[in-house]
């Protein structure tokens, strides 16, 4: 069996860690070779995002694909959703994407998509773990290697896949001005030439190609005040912020203002479910606003646990048209594919701004918003399973959702409590349509709560 590296994290984002340290060329090769064999050795593309060590772990992966007999396309620097449109597009048996996605640079990461186009569910990372820690032996003779090929423009297939399925026309003639933070990752090379090719004004910033990020690569709220800044003075319509590889978005409006990651999901939404009412599907940490959209349109949301890969699941289960993960600014079109992708949702909310002929703001201002607070509280594993255990039992008579942590739903708020999957800590999410002040109380309420919970356990224990 082979031994694991403390701190190199595993699970449905994949196999990630700092390279160098955790995450070496020899642990991708080995990864990889038994990405092949689990794959049935069929076609397997490899993609990746700017960071510098992309290219090391690019060769690495081919290496131990080629080594288990799978055949290797290289598709080069592309998004990650990209990847998974190509997976349908040649029919192929699955996917590895090389990015830590909105991870500081150091770092970097597999993410193994299978012959569906998703990523794999924790019982498909758990399958092919088992196949990782056997022996070995199987590798093919140097006769039985099949060889690497090239995708030459991998984008364009995914970017013709959104135009067509648009209105490009109206977007065209609302003479959109669009400013878009490339956070010097995927979005840099593909982000300028797909917005103009909807008849937008394009300003780009952060928009080198050398994967070296000139800002903190998640897009949230706090590291776009470049973005804000630029979007003011070159009187933008709006702004636009990417991570890495392409797949989380996060929004700016005319005025400058940060919409946060939540926030950023609902003209998307709208916009979707204008055209097709539908199904929804959420995560359990997505904002209350996307349920209150979805009422207006009569339709279901159904919530998944956190991350892409339940989201999207869910989204197959119940046929839905919408999917979002809105604690990442995550926007899934089943009308494109089942995937986080920003390219789809930059190109949704440009046509609902085209076809309502209403700024970001106004727009905004239509939508129901609440106010949210988080709160961490230190505790070990054992203690958080008993504590919201007894949490839920406390609230059984509002049916809380024990989907992922417990969700308790009130009138006009919620809160999640949910153990971290990387620290040893509850963290409590609270979201109020009453303000923050009252969605600080709600997060400090619950927060006394396990604290006390926590503390009745331990008396039992001891």
């Amino acid at each position: 069996m082979k031994k694991m590296r403390r701190n190199l994290k595993i699970g449905v984002s994949g196999v990630r860690g700092v390279v160098g340290e955790t995450l070496s060329p020899a642990l991708a090769a080995d990864f990889a070779a038994s990405f092949g064999g689990f794959t049935g050795r069929g076609v397997v593309i490899v993609g990746r995002d700017t960071r510098p060590s992309g290219v090391m772990m690019e060769n690495a992966v081919a290496a131990g694909l080629l080594a288990s007999g799978a055949h290797v396309l290289l598709a080069g620097i592309v998004p990650t959703p990209t990847l998974q449109i190509l997976v349908r597009h040649y029919d192929a048996a699955g996917a590895v994407a090389i990015t830590a996605s909105h991870n500081p640079a150091e770092w970097n990461a597999l993410k193994f998509i299978d012959s569906s186009a998703f990523f794999l569910t924790e019982s498909g990372m758990n399958a092919l773990l088992d196949t990782y820690n056997q022996p070995q032996d199987d590798f093919v003779k140097e006769s039985a290697y099949r060889g690497i090929g090239e995708i030459r423009d991998a984008f364009r297939i995914h970017a013709e896949r959104i135009r067509q399925a648009v209105d490009r026309e109206a977007i065209r003639e609302a003479h959109l001005k669009v400013a878009v933070d490339c956070c010097n990752g995927v979005g840099a090379l593909y982000s300028r030439e797909f917005l103009e090719s909807l008849g937008c004004e394009v300003v780009t910033i952060f928009d080198e190609t050398d994967g070296i990020f000139r800002r903190s690569p998640e897009p949230v709220a706090a590291n776009l005040t470049g973005l804000a800044g630029t979007v003011t003075e070159h009187a933008c319509d709006i702004g636009f912020a990417q991570d890495p590889d392409g797949d989380r978005i996060s929004l700016v409006d005319e005025r400058g203002n940060a919409l946060g990651e939540q926030y950023s999901i609902l003209i998307p939404a709208l916009r979707v479910l204008e055209r097709t009412p539908g199904p929804v599907v959420a995560n359990v940490q997505t904002t209350k606003s996307l349920g209150d959209l979805a009422a207006r349109f009569s339709v279901p949301v159904f919530y998944s646990k956190v991350g892409e890969v339940n989201v999207a699941e869910e989204m197959r289960v119940r046929g839905a048209v919408f999917g979002a993960e809105g604690g990442s600014g995550g926007v899934l079109w089943s009308g494109i594919h089942p995937c986080r992708d920003s390219f789809s949702a930059m190109a949704l909310t440009l046509e609902a701004l085209a076809l309502h002929r209403k700024r970001v703001s106004e727009l905004m201002a239509e939508m129901p918003r609440y106010s949210s607070a988080v709160r961490k509280l230190p505790c070990g594993a054992e203690e958080a399973s008993a504590a919201l255990h007894a949490l839920a039992l406390r609230y059984e008579e509002r049916k809380p959702s024990r989907i992922d942590g417990v969700r308790i739903e009130f009138e006009d708020s919620w809160v999640l409590v949910r153990p971290s999957n990387t620290e040893p800590m509850i963290r409590i999410y609270a979201e109020s349509a009453r303000g923050m002040e009252n969605a600080d109380a709600l997060a400090e309420t619950f927060l006394r709560e396990l604290e006390t919970l926590i503390g009745e356990s331990a008396g039992n224990l001891s």
